[in-house]
């Protein structure tokens, strides 16, 4: 893959699709990881004056705050900090049920979706997404919180490839030798809760090539989360003229 030409076709695609939804840049949340890295680097570059990085830490590990002030500081990417801490707390105090752990764990995300949209619509802002073609393919994002946004421009890149292009946009080492977590706690991370490797996903992914169970495993997860890739499913499509 030439990164050179995909950097520049992708910088392209995003101003593109904002000016002709007559926007006037674009927000997107800075984890501290490699895929909103290389996110932020490309909205910088599509918008130089009216990209906007928002770091939302919710019981969030610091390493990974510090790491998107370094992302945005490198960049030059404006960017702010809301502690979503709060908030979480608050909306867990009031719900009168008792909900799973997983449950609270994506409120977090779509928590910060609430506030991406909120300050991207006050700016007359498109919202980036950042998750990469191996987390969609898998279902590992929340639905209608991270996996939501206005445009993507690497939902068809593999974590691999994702890495590769961060080395090309010169995005700091500690960011892209860290191993990819959805920073839930210390030692987390994203191989470990799959229990997959994502080189052998990307791998399959790329060539069709792997081991059976590998295979097994990678359809199944793809079946069972379908419904987060798609639109709300409807008895009768009303919406084609």
């Amino acid at each position: 893959m030439d990164y050179s030409k995909e950097i520049k076709e992708r910088v392209e695609f995003i101003r593109d699709y904002v000016h002709k939804a007559g926007g006037k840049g674009v927000v997107l949340g800075v984890s501290g990881g490699k895929d909103s890295a290389v996110v932020a680097a490309l909205a910088k570059k599509a918008f130089p004056q009216t990209s906007f990085g928002v770091i939302m830490p919710c019981h969030s590990l610091q390493k990974d705050i510090e790491h998107g002030k370094l992302l945005c500081e490198s960049i030059g990417l404006e960017y702010t900090i809301v502690d979503l801490t709060e908030a979480y707390e608050t909306l867990l105090k009031n719900i009168p049920v008792g909900i799973t752990d997983i449950s609270k764990a994506n409120i977090k995300p779509r928590l910060r979706m609430t506030t991406l949209y909120a300050i991207a619509q006050s700016q007359n802002a498109l919202v980036l997404g950042t998750g990469n073609r191996t987390e969609i393919t898998l279902g590992y994002f929340t639905k209608h919180g991270d996996g939501a946004c206005d445009i993507n421009p690497i939902s068809d890149l593999t974590v691999g490839q994702v890495f590769d292009m961060a080395r090309e946009l010169n995005i700091p080492k500690e960011i892209i030798e860290k191993p990819p977590s959805a920073g839930l706690w210390e030692g987390q991370t994203d191989e470990g809760e799959l229990g997959l490797k994502y080189a052998d996903v990307d791998n399959y992914l790329l060539t069709g090539q792997g081991s059976q169970e590998l295979i097994e495993r990678v359809k199944y997860l793809n079946r069972v989360t379908e419904h987060k890739r798609k639109g709300y499913a409807q008895f009768r499509d009303y919406r084609t003229l």
